[in-house]
């Protein structure tokens, strides 16, 4: 089981950077997935035609406030992360027929993530069922590389744009995985859509982490993205599609 992680600054387009690569993965049957939806912007659902209302599933923050606000349930004794634990797996995953997926939602209370994060965190150590690949949406600041989330993985893809703010985006990211001694193996950046060609070298000698090129500009995702189309869906023409295609076969998968 490999878990991948895709981040970066908020309009880069990590999150349908992640449901393509879905679509590659399911494509290639390399199944079945966990998706994982960090971000509290809970865009990935929609990339990817899963509505948790309609499913009738519950985000990790949600299933928090049912328990110990609603419910009155109280957070001494028994850890709170290990009480939800159940419930997550009952009521927060969608299960699907190529792959899972888990959302953690909005803020538990003011300004904090700490507890929806923390629980993620502990069903993530004990997951039972096997998935090929675990697959993260991250939020579009550096805070969840603080609370290491996920403090094993196999890739780190950050997607970077063309500004300044996003290189140093890239190597505030790759400083703080180092020093809250996060363990992957790879951190790869991926050029939005927006990012110009011929800028290769300059990325690697500014980051010094390896470029694996960019995601092609494709009408058709915005328009998918705009209708709320899956993009799952997108035609096997799609340049999109086949830019991410290309980068996960240079990145070994």
């Amino acid at each position: 089981m490999k878990k991948i992680v895709s981040m970066g600054r908020g309009g880069s387009g990590k999150t349908s950077f992640v449901a393509l690569i879905t679509k590659y993965f399911i494509e290639i049957g390399d199944t079945p997935l966990l998706l994982i939806d960090v971000d509290p912007d809970q865009n990935l659902g929609e990339m990817v035609g899963i509505d948790f209302m309609e499913e009738e599933k519950k985000t990790i923050s949600e299933l928090l406030i049912e328990t110990f606000i609603e419910k009155g349930g109280t957070t001494v004794g028994v850890p709170p992360s290990e009480r939800i634990e159940s419930e997550i797996w009952s009521r927060g995953l969608y299960e699907g027929a190529s792959f899972d997926m888990i959302a953690v939602g909005t803020k538990f209370i003011e300004g904090c993530y700490c507890l929806p994060d923390a629980s993620l965190k502990r069903a993530l150590e004990r997951l039972t069922k096997t998935y090929t690949y675990i697959l993260m949406d991250s939020p579009a600041g550096l805070e969840h590389l603080n609370r290491r989330i996920a403090s094993k993985v196999d890739d780190i893809f950050d997607i970077i744009d063309p500004s300044r703010k996003s290189f140093n985006h890239v190597e505030r990211a790759y400083k703080i995985a180092k020093e809250v001694k996060m363990d992957f193996k790879n951190f790869y950046v991926v050029g939005g859509y927006r990012f110009p060609e011929g800028l290769e070298a300059e990325v690697e000698e500014r980051t010094r982490l390896k470029y694996l090129g960019k995601i092609a500009y494709d009408k058709e995702v915005e328009n998918y993205v705009v209708s709320g189309k899956s993009l799952l869906e997108l035609p096997s023409s799609s340049p999109a599609y086949n830019s991410v295609k290309e980068l996960m076969k240079k990145a070994g998968y």
